[in-house]
């Protein structure tokens, strides 16, 4: 009996140690569903989502420290992820220009976890679902060609900026684009390209200007590599980068913080240009 009982207490742990179960597979529509909310982003910012999706505990941190420093832009703002010498994943770090983009994925913290999951479990559907909505979009004459972006013909359709230095983040509402438009309605305001981030040679350490599908191939690249981070591999996997997330204490806050107010706030919102409201004071 004693022999049974230490037996029992040696594999405890094993079981303890039991990996979770892959999430369930979900359906075409319910993808569709899921993905509804940034299958009209451009194929860089939706291919950066995606893979920061997957490191879903680092969002809600990451959207606190890129809304206090949104003020800072370009250079400034690579020194300062530099050197505050951040834990998260370089593919969250490579979101902190974005705000409005890590508030959305912050505030309904399901949804951007099922995502991530998705993600890792089902890439191909994933990329699927994304080109049903996108096809729905441009049939009904919603997804076009503008001054902010190229819309690609079929067979897969691609999503591009004219300016590759410049992402603008759509405004659409998902219950309007991917279904046929009522007679009279005007199908070229339902999506807004008028908030744009600039990004320039400053964030091509965190993969900017080499994030991209091969729609055909049925590959993401982020930082021009393949994503291949999966449900099985999650723990070990390590893409490649330049920068690194910081495991060590984190060196004192060396500038000001000024979270967004309403009025910046309601321009990504809304799909308006830009408003900046605060300045930085002191240049690093």
């Amino acid at each position: 009996m004693k022999r049974m009982i230490l037996a029992v207490l040696a594999v405890a742990p094993l079981f303890a140690q039991a990996p979770p179960p892959p999430p369930p597979m979900l359906p075409p529509p319910e993808l569709d569903h899921l993905v509804s909310r940034i299958a009209l982003y451009p194929d860089p910012l939706l291919a950066q989502i995606l893979a920061a999706a997957t490191y879903s505990n680092d969002i809600p941190d990451a959207a606190g420290w890129s809304d206090q420093h949104h003020y800072l832009t370009g250079q400034a703002l690579a020194d300062a992820i530099a050197a505050d010498q951040l834990p998260w994943d370089p593919s969250v770090q490579a979101l902190l220009p974005f705000p409005s983009v890590l508030d959305m994925m912050a505030s309904d913290m399901n949804w951007t976890t099922r995502l991530g999951d998705a993600f890792m479990a089902q890439q191909q559907d994933v990329m699927d679902a994304v080109q049903r909505l996108r096809r729905q979009a441009q049939e009904f004459g919603y997804l076009r060609t503008n001054g902010s972006v190229v819309v690609s013909g079929g067979p897969y359709i691609a999503i591009t900026p004219v300016n590759p230095g410049f992402i603008y983040v759509p405004w659409y509402d998902p219950a309007v684009v991917f279904i046929a438009p009522r007679p009279g309605f005007f199908v070229g305001g339902a999506i807004r390209f008028g908030f744009g981030i600039n990004i320039g040679v400053a964030f091509r350490p965190w993969g900017w200007g080499y994030n991209r599908f091969d729609w055909g191939g049925r590959a993401v690249f982020i930082n021009n590599a393949p994503w291949r981070r999966t449900w099985v591999d999650r723990a070990r996997y390590v893409h490649p980068y330049t920068v690194q997330r910081y495991t060590g204490p984190r060196p004192a806050e060396r500038h000001e913080l000024h979270e967004r107010s309403e009025k910046e706030r309601s321009a990504a919102r809304e799909g308006r240009a830009r408003v900046e409201e605060h300045r930085e004071h002191e240049r690093q």
